[in-house]
């Protein structure tokens, strides 16, 4: 095709309606719709909305490659901005499994390094299209960042319910934002400084939330090393708040030099400087920390520096941040238990989890889903007998209407039990409902001190909610009070 020819009107047609595609929420309905719009003489039952749009951009593309290789150099400058994303999502998707098993062999051997029979021909193929070099390792980058981004959010957070899916595309809009295309021109290597807070009740999947999110950000390719700058099974960092005494949190968090404190008998690295300059770190149970640590986190936010204890040299910090709670954020601020301006520094954008009930009360099959699901991680093989006794063992032993306060995380232990015992028994529930007998006489008999009540009442709670998370949450306590009055009566310190 000679230079700065035209597109046909045809093509251009064509290559428009394929870019909204290329550029739209893949866990989206507007998408599976546009894809059936443009593909929909070759999609047959079963068949994948990618594979039915790859074949008729194969042989759009077979066409125009007639007469020698068609690139974005034969076009105009508008003509190119609407091929280049068909020659894009082409060159992805012939290479699916060979990004597949790269992202396999990261995760497990921790390295960084890319088969030079990948590299070569998904780049020679870009550059034969008209990319530049520094384009295409960009472009690279962005595949493995995509797929990696579609794995964990589709393999990690599973389930056909409403809410679940809405929560599958928020993900990605929180990886990729709304809008692709802003995202390819400019936001691609801005993206820490959009922090994100998850909310959501103890067990939902908070973590894994972040996870996704966490393994997904932009790596750089670099083309003459053939590696990519870090490998994204580490760039992911978690640090629970609430397993640490007050005391601890700040070193945790920003590290400490030798002869800091008592104790410190050694430099330490807090989480923030082990975070990658293209990593993430999440920072669960936020609700849990004091206003001092509000405050210098949220300088760490502004600022993206801070200064480990007893040093006066700042550091960088480079990452993205994830904060997560189970607490009502909006009830701590109208305690002042939590600034203002740090939630509004942290919820850029602000996801909450739905709970299973929620779930179950959308798609009451979701159940059987995720029992499958989870037999299968347990048996290391799909097994639908064994799903199915499952189900049979939990729907003789519970309510139909049991609400699951534990949520997934409870649903998974279930599934443990069912397995060990042949049972998932009610059990806290029963023994919760003689404990508040038990409780209310005491209130009536007058023998109660208000120490002891708070603690009875605690007591009462975890036996029927299963978390020192959720006690707090319905008491108003934090979680080490809640974790002290629970243990009180027993005279143990209980689980950290």
């Amino acid at each position: 095709m000679a230079a700065s020819q035209m597109l046909t009107a045809r093509d251009r047609d064509f290559f428009l309606r394929v870019g909204k595609i290329v550029f739209a929420n893949p866990f989206s309905d507007a998408r599976a719709r546009q894809v059936r719009e443009v593909a929909g003489d070759v999609m047959r039952p079963g068949m994948a909305d990618a594979e039915a749009l790859m074949t008729v951009i194969s042989r759009r593309l077979q066409a125009l490659d007639a007469q020698g290789t068609f690139a974005l150099s034969d076009l105009s400058a508008e003509d190119a901005r609407c091929a280049k994303p068909v020659f894009l999502f082409d060159v992805y998707h012939r290479h699916l499994a060979g990004m597949d098993a790269l992202i396999e062999r990261q995760a497990s051997r921790r390295e960084t390094r890319v088969d030079a029979t990948l590299a070569d021909r998904l780049l020679g193929e870009l550059v034969r299209r008209g990319f530049s070099e520094e384009e295409a390792a960009r472009y690279f980058a962005l595949f493995h960042q995509l797929r990696r981004a579609y794995y964990f959010i589709e393999a990690g957070l599973v389930g056909e319910s409403p809410s679940m899916k809405s929560l599958r595309r928020a993900l990605w809009n929180n990886v990729f934002t709304h809008d692709m295309q802003l995202f390819d021109t400019h936001l691609w290597k801005r993206m820490e400084d959009f922090s994100t807070l998850l909310l959501g009740e103890t067990g939902t999947g908070k973590g894994q939330a972040a996870a996704a999110i966490g393994r997904s950000g932009h790596i750089p390719y670099l083309w003459h090393q053939r590696r990519f700058a870090a490998n994204f099974a580490e760039s992911f960092i978690a640090i629970n708040l609430s397993q640490f005494p007050e005391t601890l949190i700040e070193s945790e968090l920003f590290g400490h030099r030798k002869g800091a404190f008592t104790g410190a008998i050694e430099h330490h690295d807090g989480v923030l400087a082990r975070s990658s300059a293209h990593g993430t770190l999440l920072l669960d149970e936020i609700g849990e920390v004091s206003i001092p640590i509000q405050i210098k986190l949220l300088q760490v936010l502004q600022e993206r520096s801070f200064t480990p204890i007893g040093s006066h040299q700042p550091q960088r910090f480079a990452g993205r941040v994830i904060a997560a709670t189970n607490r009502p954020v909006h009830q701590l601020i109208a305690r002042g238990e939590f600034r203002h301006d740090f939630y509004y520094r942290l919820c850029s954008d602000a996801i909450t989890l739905p709970t299973l009930r929620q779930r179950l009360a959308e798609a009451p099959d979701e159940l059987a889903r995720l029992v499958g699901l989870l037999v299968t991680r347990m048996l290391g093989v799909a097994d639908a007998t064994v799903g199915g006794r499952v189900l049979d063992a939990i729907a003789g032993c519970l309510p139909p209407d049991y609400q699951w306060p534990g949520n997934v995380r409870e649903l998974e232990q279930a599934v443990r039990r069912v397995l060990l015992t042949g049972r998932y028994d009610a059990a806290i529930e029963a023994s919760a409902g003689a404990n508040s007998d038990a409780l209310l006489q005491a209130i009536d008999d007058g023998r109660l001190e208000a120490s002891a009540l708070l603690a009875r009442y605690c007591q009462l709670l975890y036996k029927r909610l299963g978390t020192y998370e959720e006690v707090a949450r319905r008491t108003g306590l934090d979680r080490r009070t809640a974790r002290k009055y629970i243990h009180q009566q027993a005279g143990t310190t209980g689980p950290a």
